[in-house]
């Protein structure tokens, strides 16, 4: 343990295996629950229940014991739609997660309601900014390429959320008796194009987007004979999700996703010159 600026930090236990969390939650009197595992290589679905479903179900009863005010999980958007729709996803529509990563979270949610601790549950899109690993990660490998990329012809439209807004998103349900014992969408609001995706990105980094008009078909052509489907759902389909129910509960979102992106090109630009 190491004591820094009022932060005491403490080693997570392996989420994999069972986990004590009574010494690690007494005292506390909120939970902010992060922890998962996620975007892995060759891992089997048990894997993902032990340490998504499982370890979280533990932390709630562990946070019921010991009377915590609130639990706040970050879910994700998959647990409610998967990784595309033909619709603006809301709260209200029928779960239908696809990969094992995204049932069990949605698994996740349900051990928190059935625990008796007080919650609230963010479903999150992707999340960016400086630092981001996974899908957003390679968005922005991509977009560094020296090369025109195929995606000007790409009207589909993604929600994303910056961290800056997650984080507010946070402090707000804390501060807000409406959102107890809730589940929100949270994202930017509102969504763009792939095609404005890595335009701004490009823009963003000094350089021209040289986005060339190829039709979405020939790339999920491509995509689906290099065996990566779920690739195409991710880059080629729609995902709209409505943060309006937590607006509505007083939630405002200071950050639209072109300026976000522009923000964390710009911090990770600034912190490779400063390496």
């Amino acid at each position: 343990m190491a004591n820094h600026n009022h932060v005491e930090w403490v080693e997570l236990p392996d989420l994999e295996d069972e986990v004590d969390w009574e010494p690690l939650v007494a005292g506390m009197d909120i939970v902010l629950h992060l922890a998962a595992i996620a975007h892995r290589s060759h891992v089997d679905d048990s894997d993902y229940a032990r340490a998504n479903r499982i370890a979280t179900a533990g932390l709630a009863q562990a946070c019921r014991r010991h009377m915590i005010k609130r639990l706040i999980f970050m879910s994700s958007i998959g647990a409610q739609a998967g990784s595309a729709a033909d619709h603006v996803v809301t709260e209200t529509d029928e779960p239908c997660p696809i990969s094992a990563y995204d049932w069990a979270k949605l698994a996740a949610e349900e051990e928190i309601r059935r625990s008796g601790a007080a919650f609230t549950i963010l479903r999150s899109v992707i999340v960016y900014g400086p630092g981001a690993k996974a899908n957003m990660a390679l968005i922005m490998r991509v977009a560094a390429l020296p090369l025109p990329l195929p995606f000007g012809a790409f009207r589909n439209r993604r929600s994303l959320v910056s961290v800056d807004n997650v984080s507010q998103a946070i402090v707000f349900c804390l501060a807000s008796p409406a959102t107890l014992n809730q589940t929100f969408i949270v994202s930017d609001p509102e969504p763009v194009s792939l095609a404005e995706m890595f335009a701004t990105l490009r823009e963003a980094m000094g350089r021209s987007p040289r986005l060339v008009p190829v039709p979405p078909w020939a790339v999920r052509a491509m995509v689906i004979a290099a065996g990566r489907r779920a690739l195409w759902d991710r880059i080629g389909r729609d995902l709209v999700a409505s943060p309006a129910n937590l607006e509505k509960a007083g939630w405002s979102p200071q950050i639209d996703t072109k300026a976000g992106l522009r923000a964390m090109v710009r911090a990770t630009v600034g912190a490779h010159r400063s390496d």
